[in-house]
């Protein structure tokens, strides 16, 4: 299980036209990620200091949430199992599915949710420092109620 993980977690850090590896007759290299921004649109912007990558596999149960959260530093995912919804705190959404990868927000509140009956299965890069922190939980942020859309009456319904 390590060495899948490990050929990801190059994939992930490397995807780009021109690989460390081509494709030939015994290798094929799929690229899953290439973007500057974060999946809101927002420059990604890598910490100064001695460099830490951090990879975790993150699983969420079915039905579950990660709680509001903010990365203080970029971070990247890829969908192992599961269809995964991400809220930000202004209400913007994103949904990701087996095989999505997600170039996540940094300092920004979010919440993850697992949709559906199954639970998600992630992998995450971390790029950070060293001794920085990764996440920053935030069980006191409520997000604001939806806006309700007014109705309007019908010229039938008078």
């Amino acid at each position: 299980m390590k060495h899948p993980i490990l050929a990801l977690a190059a994939m992930l850090a490397w995807a780009h036209p021109a690989c460390a590896l081509d494709n030939s007759a015994s290798v094929k290299v799929t690229p899953l990620l290439k973007t500057s921004t974060s999946w809101d649109g927002k420059p990604l912007v890598y910490p100064a200091g001695q460099a830490e990558v951090t990879a975790l596999i993150v699983e969420i149960a079915a039905a579950g949430q990660t709680g509001w959260h903010e990365h203080s530093v970029p971070s990247f995912a890829y969908v192992l199992e599961g269809t995964l919804e991400v809220t930000q705190g202004n209400g913007a959404t994103c949904q990701l599915h087996v095989g999505d990868t997600l170039p996540e927000v940094v300092q920004t509140l979010h919440n993850g949710r697992a949709l559906g009956d199954k639970p998600v299965k992630l992998f995450v890069l971390y790029t950070g420092t060293v001794n920085q922190p990764l996440t920053f939980a935030h069980p006191e942020f409520t997000p604001p109620a939806p806006v309700q859309s007014k109705s309007v009456p019908s010229e039938n319904a008078r």
